[in-house]
């Protein structure tokens, strides 16, 4: 059933918005935290401390509040927003520097101040995807353009080549990633949608209090139609895990250009924290920006507790970036534009048919989509094998991995399939008949 922004907010505690000055221009903002060494009570029995009940009494200790307002007195900086991390005990705030301060300046000194935990710019982010089309397909109902067969009642779903080139099509004959939790920490996306609806669980809004907005924007929009469209509708499309759980966690917003969307170091450690509270399976990172120490800590925070992450690579490359730099994230490219990097994976990701808002369809391009098809991917073989690690998963899909002939030349990319079928050790290249298939689909998702 699906979770709207207003009933899920409450469930999460979150800063108030960032002022839209620091949005425009993050050059004059810092991050701090300070330490906030406190265990918030659990309010009833079996509750734990990544449970709702906890996060909601977990606040800033008197100690950590004094802190605060001394670091302001002492260096004139002046809090904007802040916020306890519980998965890290701290209190993190953002200040905004005295107009005739030098932010280097002013890192270096709060960096020595014993009464600072950590401190860091305010870092800028930006999502990898670009529109491949100016004229969106229409709604549901509309006839398929495409003229190749498939496996699906979804009228649009001849024309998504990347499922033949993904093998998802074989794959979720044994798999459609039914109860599998996918956080897309991203914009807002159209959660009412007639082909994703069903499948979102939960939405927060960690940049404002729009929610007109959150369901008009764009590539989150795209980024969870290509993971978890619902198949078989009758509807549009089909998405690589048509029975995954989406949680929508908008920290990016969309630039005054429309042509890219931004997020910071402040709201996307909003999104993480709330992810890892989610009891997210993977979380979906399809954004790219220089490396961020504060939000790498969340990324090893989740990834102890066994959360498989994905990001996607930048253009120029991942190297010393969030979140593709980082050991336990597996950076994906796409195919299209490899660097030929052995490290990364590799999935289409030119005009690949997605979700809009307004009930449409349209083709997006970029990394941002591969690195959805991967997170899709993972969705199918965490519902066999819920236990995969990440080096484990990037193993298995590098290993697995084949060339493929397109439109675009001859390419490197996952195979959904075969991973599949060599996790399940059968070997049997995930032949399934149609009814199958079927079966599949009848899989409860209470088990996860």
């Amino acid at each position: 059933m699906l979770a709207s922004a207003c009933a899920t907010q409450g469930a999460v505690r979150s800063a108030p918005p960032v002022p839209a000055e620091a949005r425009a221009d993050p050059s004059h903002y810092l991050v701090v935290t300070v330490r906030n060494d406190t265990r918030a009570r659990a309010v009833r029995p079996g509750s734990t401390p990544r449970g709702y009940d906890t996060v909601r009494q977990y606040g800033p200790t008197p100690e950590a509040l004094a802190d605060v307002h001394a670091l302001e007195h002492d260096y004139g900086l002046r809090q904007v927003s802040a916020w306890p991390i519980a998965s890290l005990h701290v209190h993190c705030i953002m200040f905004e520097l005295p107009a005739d301060a030098s932010r280097p300046g002013m890192l270096a000194r709060l960096a020595s101040d014993p009464r600072v935990e950590s401190v860091q710019p305010l870092n800028e982010f930006a999502t990898q995807a670009m529109v491949a089309s100016s004229d969106p397909l229409p709604g549901p109902g509309s006839a398929a353009a495409g003229d190749e067969p498939m496996p699906y009642n979804d009228p649009y779903a001849s024309l998504q080549v990347s499922l033949r080139e993904l093998g998802v099509v074989q794959a979720q004959r044994r798999s459609r990633g039914a109860g599998v939790r996918i956080a897309v920490i991203d914009t807002g996306i159209d959660f009412s949608h007639p082909d994703i609806k069903a499948r979102v669980i939960e939405t927060h809004n960690f940049v404002d209090a729009n929610s007109g907005q959150f369901q008009n924007d764009r590539h989150g929009t795209e980024v969870a139609g290509v993971i978890a469209a619902v198949a078989d509708n009758g509807l549009g499309i089909v998405g690589i895990a048509p029975e995954a759980q989406v949680i929508a966690l908008k920290s990016c917003w969309q630039s005054p250009d429309a042509v890219r969307s931004l997020c910071n170091s402040f709201t996307l450690a909003e999104a993480l924290e709330a992810a890892i509270v989610a009891h997210a399976d993977v979380i979906n990172l399809s954004l790219a920006g220089p490396a961020d120490p504060l939000l790498s800590r969340l990324v090893d925070q989740g990834t102890q507790q066994g959360i498989l992450f994905v990001g996607a690579v930048p253009p120029e490359g991942a190297a010393n970036s969030f979140p593709a730099g980082l050991a336990a994230v597996l950076a994906v490219e796409a195919a299209e534009s490899s660097s030929g990097n052995p490290q990364h994976l590799h999935a289409p990701g030119r005009e690949v048919l997605t979700l809009v808002p307004g009930g449409h369809y349209d083709f997006a391009s970029g990394s941002s989509l591969a690195a959805a098809e991967v997170s899709g991917v993972l969705a199918l073989l965490l519902a066999e094998h819920p236990h995969l690690s990440a080096a484990q998963a990037r193993t298995l899909l590098a290993r697995t991995s084949r060339r493929i002939e397109t439109s675009s030349g001859t390419l490197t990319s996952i195979d959904a399939c075969a991973a599949l079928s060599q996790l399940l050790s059968d070997g049997n290249g995930c032949a399934g008949s149609p009814s199958s298939m079927a079966s599949v689909g009848d899989k409860s998702s209470a088990g996860r």
